[in-house]
Formats: structure tokens, C-alpha cells, sequence
């Protein structure tokens, strides 16, 4: 029994209503802007990468090792907060992120710009593991609901704010895109600032070991598993030798992680974890959800600037219905669910929103009325709402306060991992479907097709003759509406697995868990063998 309480006595901290809000001040300004150094990107990159003489693989390669640098390092980040000073971790991350933003101001190339992100990644991996592991030592778990409904009211103001912001440094000559990397600079600064003065959390003082072979793998055969989906279909076909070496290299470099794994001392996915049924079915999940925040919604801009010609600016305007949803259910279902103790049936309820929103996005094309798109949007971002942090939410609630870093982590992982996968697979979808409605509308006007199609440059449809340009617009249009229609699956995908996630009211302390009747015959029954054993002896 003591060994079950003590690293309670540890972590959990005692601590009033506006103790919490001073705490998470600086924490979640942390969180704004690492949400602010993603989304203030997202409707200027059609225009950094045409000054960059960019492709649309780099295009989604700017995006994706941000993704892939978060997804890599956030494991790390939560062990790390499992056993040192978290107040330190976080103020680290804040200065990577700082010291990435800067350098990718300064980037010439698309080549650098997407090194410097991921020095980005990293700083973003730390603040999105810390965020959530902070909060869980600090709040009890029936209290979270409301916090984290802070937590994605901040996510929200981030993601209306940034393309917005974006929009309108791009739109402003005097400034130019390389502000959209300098522009959260400040917040950050601001954010150690006030991290200093408000965070004080107990330190869990033990030896540190961190699992650099398992970390390396894993990274290792993500990345190799990336690049195969990016360049397949451009560089070389998705049936060749070079697929077959580079698929095979992935699975291997992925069976060496598990055997590391399961080995280590303090593994970065411990695989203990996923011997708890909700764990593993939220792991699942976030991968799905993953795939359609990122995967999907990141290629919202181009089509609003490639497509339909939109500014910026106005680009960032017209996806403020998914944002909106995105606010509404966070703070709403947060409040809800701190009240009532239970939490699936909006998971259910968001994982069906998601499911519908990217099916009927599926049905975009450059002449689709917005008012429609607005009401798709929306959908998709109450379903986000409903789903991101919930399910982190649910995971915290299963396992102990000592492993509160893992878990969250884990969750974190692999909802980055979609994130990149659903990138790097929708990105290259894109590229491929627009080569094809391209090399058709042409076709019909008697002009050949470009021999890169639609993996070279991205367009500047507004220098483009009108027959051009409709047929441009088009392709772009079409494919966006084919990435959202492959995205669909995996909302499915995730309703499957929060259905089948075994509902477990939320504690009202910052204990750990009462085993369940299953665990404690499992316990007793492991007991009986040791006692018998000795008894042989």
C-alpha cells in the first residue's frame, strides 16, 4: 500500500480556484503560442513557398516536420516530466520554440525552412506533453474537464487569431511572411516571464534515464514511413524496389523500437500502457483524429488562396466556422463534463461530427456556395472540440500519478503521428489527383500538362490567362474535396474505437485509481502465486 501512495504524495498538488488560474497563466499563454506558430503559417505558405520556388511536396514537408519533430520529441518531453523539475522542462521548450521562430525568419531556402522547423517541433512537442502533464498534477481529474475547456478555449483564440494574423502580415508589404515566425517571439518571452512568477509544482527528485535508442528508432522508422508516402507516385512508383526497400526498412526499424521498448529501464512508450483497454482505444482514436485535424484541415488555405483566389486575410476569415465549433464545444463540453462526472457520450457525439464533417467536405469543389462549406466546417470543428482533449482527459483518469507524464505523452504521440502521417498521405494525394483533373482540363483546351503537375511550383492564379487559371482552380478545387472525402474513414475509425472505450466516472481526487474487479482478481491471483511459491521453497 505504501508503495502504491507515495509518488501520490509526491505529485499531487493542493491548491485553490485562483491558485490554478495564476498557475496556468503563463502556461497556457505557452500553449497560444505554440498554437500560434502553426496556424499563423497555415494561410501565408502558399505564398512562402511561391517566393521560395517551392513544390507542393515541400509544401507539405513544411508542415509535416514541424509534426514529425513534435511527434518524435513529445515522448520525451513526458518521461522527462516523470522525473524532474516540470517548471524547467517547460521553460526550455518555450526558448527552443524561440530560438527555432527566429531561424526560420531568417530561412532562404525551402531546404532551410523546413530544418528550422523542426527546431520548432520541438519546442512545440515540449509545450503540448508539459501542458497537459502540469495540468494533471495540478487538478484533480472531475476538475479537469472545466480547465481543459480553458486549455481549448485557447487553442481556439490561437487558431482564429493565426491565420488572421498571418493573412494580414503577408497582405502587408512593409512587413512580409518572414513576421509570421517573429510574431509569437514576444508572447513566448513573455510566457517564461510569467511562468517564473506563477508556476511552483513539487519536484519528483530520481535517477533520469531516457530511452535514446528507443526514441531514435521510433523517429527513425516514422521518418522513413513519411518520406515513402510523400515522394511515392513522383519520384519513384508506389510498386517498385525503392518502395518495397523503404516500406520493408520502416516495419524493421519499427520492430527493433518495440523489442527496445520492451526492454528499457523507462522506455518513451512504456508498453505496459497498453494493456489498459482505454488507453490503447484512445491511442486509436487520437491517431484517427490526428489525421483529420492536421491531415485535412491544413490544406484549407490553399484551396481558399489556389482555388477560389482569396487573399490571405481573407482566407484566414472563412475558416472561422470550423474555429468557432472548435471554441464553442471545448469551453461548453469542458463545463459540462467537470459537472457531471462523465464524459463518452460527447467523445461519441464528437466522433460522429468529425465522421459527417469531412464526408460532406468531400463534396467540395471551386463553385460549392460557403455558406455550405461554413456549416461542413463547423461540424468538423465541434467534432474536434469535442474529441482532442477529452480523450487526453479520459487517459489521465486511468492511471496513476506517477505515470501521469507517459500516459498524457503517449495520447500526445500518437495524435502527432496521424498529424504527420495525414499530412504526408493527403499531401501527396493532393499532388496526385490535382496532376490528373489538371492534365484533363488541359487536355480539353489543347494545352499539354505540365511533366510535374501538380507536385511542382503551386500556381499564382492571378498571373494566369482566364482559361488557365478556371482549369487551375478547378484541379485544386476537386482535390481538396478528394482529401477530405479519404479523411472520412478515419473519423470513422475513431467513432469505432470511443464506443468501445469502457466509460469510468471521473475522480474527484488527484489519487490514483481504484483498481477495477478485474485488475484485483488479476492481483490476487498473482499474489497466490508468489505465496505458493515460497511456501514450495
Amino acid at each position: 500500500m505504501t508503495q502504491a501512495t507515495a509518488p501520490t504524495r509526491a505529485t499531487a498538488v493542493d491548491m485553490s480556484h485562483r491558485q490554478i488560474l495564476e498557475a496556468l497563466s503563463g502556461l497556457l499563454l505557452g500553449m497560444f503560442v505554440a498554437i500560434l506558430s502553426s496556424t499563423v503559417v497555415s494561410n501565408a505558405l502558399p505564398r512562402i513557398i511561391t517566393d521560395l520556388h517551392g513544390t507542393q511536396s515541400a509544401y507539405t514537408w513544411v508542415v509535416t516536420s514541424t509534426l514529425l519533430a513534435t511527434t518524435a520529441t513529445t515522448p520525451i518531453w513526458g518521461k522527462l516530466a516523470d522525473l524532474t523539475s516540470k517548471k524547467i522542462l517547460v521553460q526550455l521548450a518555450l526558448a527552443v520554440f524561440v530560438l527555432g521562430s527566429v531561424l526560420a525568419g531568417q530561412a532562404q531556402s525551402t531546404g532551410e525552412l523546413i530544418a528550422c522547423r523542426v527546431v520548432q517541433g520541438v519546442g512545440a512537442g515540449g509545450l503540448t506533453a508539459l501542458a497537459q502533464v502540469i495540468m494533471a498534477t495540478m487538478i484533480a481529474p472531475r476538475e479537469r474537464g472545466r480547465y481543459s475547456g480553458y486549455l481549448g478555449a485557447v487553442m481556439a483564440v490561437g487558431t482564429i487569431g493565426g491565420p488572421l494574423i498571418g493573412g494580414v502580415i503577408v497582405d502587408t508589404d512593409w512587413l512580409g511572411w518572414r513576421w509570421c515566425f517573429y510574431v509569437g517571439v514576444p508572447f513566448a518571452v513573455l510566457a517564461l516571464v510569467v511562468l517564473q512568477k506563477t508556476l511552483h509544482l513539487p519536484v519528483v527528485k530520481r535517477k533520469v534515464t531516457i530511452d535514446w535508442w528507443g526514441a531514435t528508432l521510433i523517429t527513425a522508422a516514422v521518418s522513413l514511413l513519411l518520406v515513402w508516402i510523400t515522394l511515392a507516385g513522383d519520384r519513384y512508383d508506389w510498386i517498385s524496389w525503392t518502395s518495397a526497400v523503404m516500406v520493408a526498412g520502416a516495419v524493421l526499424l519499427g520492430a527493433l523500437a518495440v523489442r527496445v521498448e520492451q526492454r528499457a529501464a523507462e522506455p518513451m512508450i512504456p508498453p505496459r500502457l497498453f494493456r489498459n483497454r482505454t488507453i490503447t482505444l484512445a491511442v486509436v482514436a487520437s491517431v484517427a483524429v490526428g489525421v483529420g485535424m492536421f491531415g485535412a484541415s491544413v490544406f484549407l488555405g490553399q484551396y481558399f488562396q489556389i482555388s477560389r483566389g482569396e487573399s490571405p486575410t481573407m482566407a484566414g476569415l472563412m475558416t472561422l466556422p470550423m474555429i468557432g465549433g472548435l471554441l464553442v464545444a471545448s469551453t461548453v463540453v469542458g463545463r459540462i463534463i467537470t459537472s457531471t462526472g462523465r464524459w463518452k457520450r460527447w467523445l461519441v457525439a464528437g466522433s460522429t461530427l468529425l465522421t459527417a464533417g469531412f464526408a460532406l467536405m468531400g463534396s467540395m469543389r471551386v463553385d460549392t456556395p460557403y455558406w455550405r462549406l461554413a456549416i461542413f466546417m463547423a461540424l468538423i470543428g465541434l467534432g474536434l472540440g469535442m474529441t482532442m482533449q477529452n480523450l487526453v482527459l479520459a487517459v489521465q483518469n486511468t492511471v496513476g500519478t506517477h505515470e501521469l507524464g507517459a500516459a498524457s505523452s503517449v495520447v500526445a504521440f500518437f495524435r502527432s503521428l496521424g498529424g504527420a502521417v495525414g499530412v504526408s498521405a493527403l499531401g501527396a494525394l493532393l499532388g496526385h489527383r490535382v496532376t490528373g483533373y489538371l492534365a484533363d482540363g488541359l487536355g480539353r483546351l489543347g494545352v499539354p500538362a505540365p511533366a510535374s503537375g501538380g507536385g511542382g511550383a503551386l500556381p499564382d492564379v492571378h498571373a494566369l490567362p482566364a482559361p488557365i487559371r478556371a482549369v487551375v482552380e478547378s484541379a485544386y478545387g476537386h482535390g481538396a474535396g478528394d482529401i477530405f472525402l479519404a479523411a472520412a474513414p478515419f473519423g470513422l475509425l475513431a467513432l469505432l474505437a470511443v464506443v468501445l472505450i469502457r466509460e469510468v466516472p471521473l475522480r474527484r481526487a488527484n489519487t490514483d485509481p481504484v483498481p477495477t474487479a478485474v485488475e484485483q482478481r488479476e492481483a490476487t491471483v498473482d499474489a497466490d502465486a508468489v505465496v505458493g511459491t515460497g511456501r514450495e521453497r
